[in-house]
């Protein structure tokens, strides 16, 4: 039995950002339609908690995949030469379940999850919204710049992350890669007020956007805070916004963003619009006025982690990448 193992390396080469939006559109909405599974993730914390592993696994019917993603999330590797988030997604073909692929978990994150972004930023912010506010300056913030100059034309970058030395890395490497200047901030509220997309993608326990700072009209993607026991949203914004997630049963059980607001009394369950599969398949309206301030809490599912690492394997299968090992 031969397993393609397949690099980050070729996962950025084969996985272009514009493509992997409609790659993760076609995954939510195929989850939306009832054709996947995706049950809730495994989650082991690591002692003296530095991090902890996560297993996630899923089938998605189109185009039809099966494995799971192993992944260690360890905070504490922001600015290091350690990324945060590590591990393998294992691609089985689904007829015998015989292991296929062995493909960089790390890459596949970085892309998928701001593709997902993506295609929330598509479906909900204003079609002139252009002033962009990013908040972080590791792996999620330099994908998110990518992602959201994809679905809008943006204006105006502006960034702030507490470390002075990462921050001006961030914007300068930034701005020559896009060719749009990154404008690095001294504080979250100067990056976040007036901005009318914000991309919350911090490694915070506690809230670093606080409602007070939106703008009318603003659409903000929460993406740092994966667990119940983080979030970066405080509960002012959540009240402010039409909530919509990436899928409701994960966000009941995971979300701090969503579960802070919830037990404080400040919200209810009823306060979850929707699932983004659910606007794409037109069972559900986005943004009802230009005033209205949109919220799009990413927790990252399997079956995005599917489709992205499906297609990858199907590319470098044809392309004769990767590297087959005999088990």
């Amino acid at each position: 039995m031969k397993v393609l193992v397949i690099s980050g390396a070729e996962v950025r080469r084969l996985l272009p950002m514009g493509l992997c939006i409609d790659l993760m559109a076609e995954a939510l909405a195929t989850l939306a339609r009832g054709d996947a599974l995706n049950p809730l993730r495994g989650i082991m914390p690591v002692p003296q908690l530095h991090g902890f592993l996560g297993l996630m696994p899923g089938y998605l019917g189109a185009p039809e995949s099966l494995g799971l993603k192993a992944i260690s999330v360890f905070p504490g590797n922001h600015g290091t030469q350690f990324d945060s988030h590590q591990g393998v997604v294992l691609l089985f073909e689904p007829e015998h379940g015989s292991p296929v692929a062995l493909v960089d978990a790390s890459e596949i994150t970085a892309i998928r999850t701001a593709a997902v972004s993506g295609v929330a930023t598509r479906l909900l912010a204003s079609e002139d919204a252009g002033d962009l506010a990013i908040l972080g300056s590791g792996v999620q913030a330099r994908t998110h710049l990518e992602a959201m100059l994809h679905v809008r034309e943006v204006r105006r970058v502006r960034v702030f992350s507490p470390s002075t030395e990462r921050l001006n890395r961030f914007c300068a490497e930034q701005t020559v890669r896009h060719g749009i200047r990154a404008e690095a901030v001294g504080s979250a509220r100067e990056a976040v007020q007036n901005a009318d997309i914000v991309c919350a993608t911090t490694s915070a326990r506690e809230p670093v956007v606080k409602g007070a700072w939106l703008a009318p009209g603003a659409h903000v993607n929460a993406v740092g805070a994966s667990i119940a026991s983080m979030r970066e949203l405080d509960t002012e914004a959540v009240v402010r916004a039409r909530l919509y997630v990436d899928r409701r049963e994960s966000t009941v059980h995971e979300s701090g963003d969503y579960l802070f607001p919830l037990n404080e009394g400040a919200i209810t369950e009823r306060h979850i619009v929707g699932e983004i599969g659910e606007i794409l398949l037109g069972k559900l309206d986005g943004r009802e006025s230009p005033e209205q301030i949109t919220l799009f809490k990413s927790l990252g599912l399997a079956v995005e982690d599917l489709a992205a690492a499906q297609h990858v394997y199907t590319r470098a299968r044809e392309e004769g990448a990767g590297e087959a090992v005999e088990l």
